[in-house]
């Protein structure tokens, strides 16, 4: 295979997508380079060409996979009125955690590479963060409230907790056993968008 052109791009897209099957299918556990290569039906070194290690394939699909999950938040509606915009973003974050459950599982369920080898898997993870952020400043704002950076992350870990939450009760096993009504399990999603914004604002209105 030559070492350039499409034929080498090629490859390096198919390790990715390759790696990324294997965590699916059998586990992060099961994720290796030689694995990767003997699923492809190449030799045991042509992965090595494209990364280093297996931390370096693993931090790539996060890498992707906090981009793709940004790109959702950001692409949630603007309207022009901050609280609609923000609880846009959360119905956002929670649908892309239930319709793609590997990537979620991959960004926050996953022990993952050191973020000091990894620059681009640590900036996309802050860029989805900033997301977050630059929607809740705009709800302080539109209030008349000022924060320092302390308070606006601490509003963002709050709401990020919450929505983190309902999206793993609701994609779980243990829900089932439960016994909910599909009514209460159907408005989950927009009473805790109700009382984190009202739990912000000091308000009873919410988002």
């Amino acid at each position: 295979m030559s070492d350039t052109g499409p034929a080498r791009r090629d490859l390096r897209e198919a390790c990715l997508a390759t790696a990324l099957a294997i965590v699916g299918e059998e586990g992060l556990e099961k994720l290796s380079l030689r694995e990767v290569a003997r699923r492809l039906g190449v030799s045991h070194g042509a992965p090595y060409k494209h990364f280093p290690s297996r931390d370096h394939i693993l931090a790539e699909i996060v890498a992707r996979a906090f981009a793709a999950f940004a790109a959702h938040l950001d692409a949630s509606p603007r309207t022009g009125d901050a609280r609609r915009d923000m609880g846009a973003m959360g119905r956002a974050y929670l649908a892309y955690a239930l319709d793609h459950p590997l990537d979620y599982r991959l960004m926050f369920g996953t022990p993952l590479p050191d973020p000091a080898d990894h620059p681009e898997m640590m900036r996309q993870a802050r860029h989805a963060f900033a997301l977050l952020k630059e929607r809740l400043r705009a709800v302080h704002a539109a209030d008349g409230r000022r924060f320092d950076d302390g308070r606006l992350d601490r509003d963002a870990l709050f709401v990020w907790s919450t929505m983190h939450g309902l999206a793993g009760i609701l994609s779980g096993a243990a829900l089932s056993q439960v016994g909910l009504p599909d009514e209460v399990l159907a408005t989950a999603p927009e009473h805790a968008l109700s009382l984190i914004g009202a739990a912000l604002e000091g308000s009873k209105e919410g988002w």
